[in-house]
């Protein structure tokens, strides 16, 4: 039969293709669980093992310094239209446990045009508070605020801190502790967030987000370095400073990864905290995470040299693995890994079940959304919530990135407690 043939070859291109396809398909697949996994828990379980062969201590952390001399400490909050809040900021700064000739408070007012500067300059300081107010009309962002105070300090270590956070009383003296090591750059603080039981989504998802991520932080320092300090509380030696562009976004992260850069390390102390309230809710939290999603694209390209493992080594492992994985490839692979396996979940059992658990990991975010519009409160549904935003606000940074629409001017987010 003469036609036999054509339909054979017909058969065998269809199934030629089918076989390519479904190969094309598991890998996508397997690569994309392999990148999701090692970036949310793969690393910090590979961390932790290596700290274990090093065989040293585990708590990252200097023996007691109190016989050592403390140094002199520059305490520099900027705050910006912080009426509200700023009053509580001071206070809570002038209970921190240190010399009081031993520390100088800098508070940078630049751009507000409410009552903030004249809070700073009228409130009854005690006598032997050495404090400084500097104030200009001009609102350029928080790093231009910062490094205007930066060309008035002279003490050897500076401390920043955001003006809408608490910080304990023994913060600075074990900041500065870590500076006993001349190869310590600069000291991470932790953030911790204020829960409340009547907090949503936002709160749920953001809490825990930060105490996993204080946990890879103390690991990374045990390991090395920190990959990068938030804003929230951090110290740093005047030498290994240097200014950073005006235009840069997440500045608190790029100025201790140059630190970092230059061979120091960025140590961490989980007993110098700051606390701070969580968003109002995650459409507040979302305008947050989508500017320091375009802060972390533009980072990644200022920071492309720390990817040479030859030349940095552990440094450049560590960032690749705990921040630029997480930025890039996790956010892209997710609808791909998906994808895949809508494809592979005819062909067998264990596709068709992975399927359906990545599909009840989305509803329940779903689920999430929905009861957080209800105002009903549900935290398990809040945390495959809260991770999907995340991810969404990595594809919104980017294209904010792309289209130079990211000013380094923070837009206000509401806090709960504080709207």
């Amino acid at each position: 039969m003469p036609g036999v043939p054509a339909a054979l070859s017909v058969v065998s291109l269809v199934c030629i293709i089918s076989f390519f396809m479904s190969a094309v398909a598991a890998v996508l697949f397997w690569f994309g669980f392999a990148i999701l996994f090692y970036a949310y828990l793969g690393y910090g379980l590979l961390v932790r093992l290596l700290i274990q062969l090093k065989k040293e201590d585990a708590s990252g952390l200097l023996p007691n310094q109190k016989s050592l001399p403390l140094p002199e400490v520059t305490f520099v909050v900027c705050a910006y239209n912080e009426e509200n809040w700023i009053g509580h900021k001071i206070e809570n700064s002038l209970l921190l446990d240190y010399p009081r000739d031993r520390v100088r408070f800098v508070f940078v007012t630049d751009g507000s045009n409410d009552a903030t500067p004249n809070l700073v300059s009228q409130y009854p300081y005690p006598m032997d508070v050495r404090w400084e107010l500097l104030h200009e009309p001009e609102r350029r962002g928080k790093i231009a605020a910062f490094q205007r105070a930066m060309q008035f300090i002279t003490t050897p270590l500076v401390v920043s801190t955001d003006a809408n956070t608490l910080v304990n009383a023994e913060a600075l003296r074990r900041l500065v502790g870590h500076f006993a090591d001349p190869q310590v750059g600069a000291v991470a603080g932790e953030k911790r967030i204020s829960l409340g039981e009547k907090d949503a989504a936002s709160s749920a998802g953001e809490g825990i987000y930060w105490r996993y991520e204080s946990t890879l932080k103390r690991w990374d320092a045990q390991l090395w370095s920190v990959v990068g300090a938030a804003g929230e509380l951090f110290a740093f030696r005047r030498e290994a400073y240097e200014d950073v562009p005006t235009d840069t976004i997440v500045e608190d992260f790029y100025l201790t990864m140059r630190i970092a850069q230059k061979g120091y390390r960025v140590q961490y102390e989980p007993n110098a905290y700051a606390v701070e309230t969580s968003s109002a809710s995650v459409r507040e939290e979302l305008k947050r995470k989508v500017r320091i999603a375009a802060g972390s694209w533009q980072a990644v390209v200022r920071l492309l040299p720390l990817l040479n493992i030859f030349r940095y080594g552990t440094l450049s492992f560590q960032y690749l693995s705990h921040r630029v994985l997480r930025w890039t490839l996790a956010p892209a692979l997710l609808p791909v890994m998906l994808a895949a396996n809508f494809y592979l979940a005819r062909e067998s059992h264990f596709y068709a079940g992975v399927l359906g658990l990545q599909l009840l990991f989305y509803g329940a975010a779903l689920a999430g959304y929905l009861l957080e519009q209800r105002k009903l409160r549900f935290k398990a549904l809040f945390v495959p919530y809260y991770f999907c935003v995340m991810n969404y606000a990595q594809y919104a940074g980017l294209l904010r990135y792309l289209r130079g629409q990211q000013s380094v001017l923070w837009e206000r987010v509401e806090r709960a407690g504080q709207q």
